[in-house]
């Protein structure tokens, strides 16, 4: 099975309107939220065969897809997070694993559409709002651009896919400006990308306009390659990470490993 996760913010929510001033605007408009289950694991859909996204029913809180598994690979540089975001709640892999793993850290998603914010709660076990969780319905632009997150995140993860995955819905050199803006001085981010896709290139030379480093791990089996971005560049200190991904694994058994043979081994 093709495995690709997206999200489902339409372009027209995130991008200017064309209709006339006079005319009301036009509400946003989703694909439908369609569910399936196989061998222990459900599966989100947007009225399409296509995985959105994944959780094994016995590990609700275990990013089951190897590409969400990726996309804590800041891991490796932030051992102890006081401020996690998400922007693309989807099945709420990263938010569920991130508020079970960092109990000292404030975790944040962003999440256009209502009915996926109501389907991660009464499909995949989404804990509700606390004083460490806060799930927020709004545009994920609104949220990087908002003057109280600057110098805030130690780490962003940005999952932000249109429905037909033509690319991520923000994608631009401004975009990624407002990301890094988010980010204490050594924050990280990770964003997910189709390496098969024209979208990759743009969205790589956009990061690195707007980051000091930006390095990628190997595309995976589903296409999608993670990009990893640096609020100050890093020497990849090929002994430093191993030790790092030891301890990693022994915490959390996500395989950090084979991140650092994939970033050391270019």
């Amino acid at each position: 099975m093709l495995i690709k996760r997206k999200s489902i913010e339409k372009e027209e929510s995130s991008r200017p309107a064309s209709t006339p001033a006079a005319k009301p605007a036009r509400k946003p408009k989703y694909a439908p939220v369609t569910l399936s289950e196989f061998d222990g694991v459900r599966y989100l859909h947007f009225g399409t065969e296509w995985v959105q996204g994944a959780m094994r029913i016995r590990k609700p809180n275990w990013p089951e897809l190897e590409y969400a598994q990726q996309m804590m690979s800041w891991m490796l540089w932030v051992e102890q997070p006081q401020r996690i975001a998400q922007l693309g709640l989807g099945t709420g892999a990263l938010t569920k694993f991130c508020y079970a793993s960092f109990p000292q850290a404030q975790v944040t998603a962003v999440e256009l559409n209502p009915s996926v914010i109501t389907i991660c709660a009464s499909m995949f076990k989404l804990p509700p709002n606390d004083d460490r969780l806060r799930v927020l319905e709004m545009d994920a632009l609104a949220f990087v651009n908002d003057p109280a997150n600057a110098g805030t995140l130690d780490a962003l993860q940005v999952d932000l896919y249109d429905a037909t995955a033509r690319g991520p819905v923000l994608d631009t050199p401004e975009f990624y400006q407002s990301c890094n803006a988010c980010l204490t001085d050594d924050g990280v981010m990770t964003v997910n990308l189709f390496g098969d896709h024209p979208s990759y290139a743009r969205n790589l030379k956009a990061m690195k306009f707007a980051f000091a480093q930006v390095i990628c791990l190997p595309q995976v089996h589903d296409g999608n390659v993670v990009a990893i971005a640096f609020k100050r560049a890093r020497t990849i200190d090929a002994d430093g990470l191993q030790a790092r991904a030891v301890q990693i694994v022994a915490d959390t058994k996500l395989p950090a490993k084979s991140w650092v043979k994939g970033i050391t081994t270019k």
